[in-house]
């Protein structure tokens, strides 16, 4: 955004449903996406998955649900259960966090993807989803991404998606009793064009083989972009 002249504050994210070709995304309830989630997010596993996550580990779905249920009432949170379209079997969630509408800046964290969405079209396409929310539909400014630096999975996944390194927070928190590095990542909304280009360029079916291979890589497309 060049200029703030007719700047206004945005609406808080808070969708219901975003849907696209492969997968649903809708806001969490507790009776029925706590039991379920907790299933595809590996069970007892989950807590492996999930180590990152502010809170935990979790004995029981229900300790999970509650934390995410009481953090989704507070609104701290907007939680999104990631489903497949075809199935609807729930894959994961992300969630809307740390919103300032006054300054169209939101984080996007909390993100856990199961073990059948890791690494597939369904999971870069619910990221697309919930960017496309964010700049195209509610005009936002900054969209962030955070994450405990020795996370290196969430490093990947950030720069893939398009996210730009902004630097470390060194001891930004304590967490779980030891120290938290936070590294930081954006995306604005000048460079939203461009990363909306690529995803739908890499989404696309043509993007793959008739195995289901990607042709080209979302790195590969969005500098044929640029």
């Amino acid at each position: 955004m060049n200029t703030l002249n007719n700047w206004q504050s945005c609406e808080a994210p808070a969708p219901k449903e975003l849907t696209g070709k492969l997968v649903q995304l809708t806001h969490f309830n507790f009776d029925e996406h706590t039991a379920p989630l907790w299933h595809a997010l590996g069970g007892e596993k989950a807590n492996e998955l999930i180590r990152f996550f502010p809170n935990g580990p979790y004995e029981t779905s229900t300790e999970f649900g509650n934390w995410l249920k009481e953090v989704n009432e507070s609104k701290a949170f907007h939680t999104m259960i990631i489903l497949s379209l075809k199935t609807q079997e729930i894959l994961g969630m992300a969630s809307y966090m740390r919103c300032a509408p006054e300054h169209g800046s939101v984080e996007i964290g909390a993100i856990a993807h199961g073990p059948k969405m890791m690494r597939s079209p369904m999971a870069t396409e619910a990221h697309y989803l919930l960017a496309k929310h964010i700049f195209d539909d509610l005009g936002y400014r900054r969209y962030e991404w955070k994450l405990n630096n020795e996370n290196e999975a969430s490093h990947n996944a950030a720069k893939r998606l398009g996210f730009t390194f902004e630097g470390i927070f060194r001891q930004h928190m304590v967490a779980k009793g030891k120290n938290r590095d936070t590294a930081w990542y954006s995306m604005l909304d000048s460079e939203w064009p461009l990363n909306r280009d690529a995803f739908e360029t890499w989404l696309d079916k043509a993007n793959f083989d008739i195995s289901g291979t990607q042709i080209k890589s979302l790195k590969e497309i969005k500098k044929r972009v640029i």
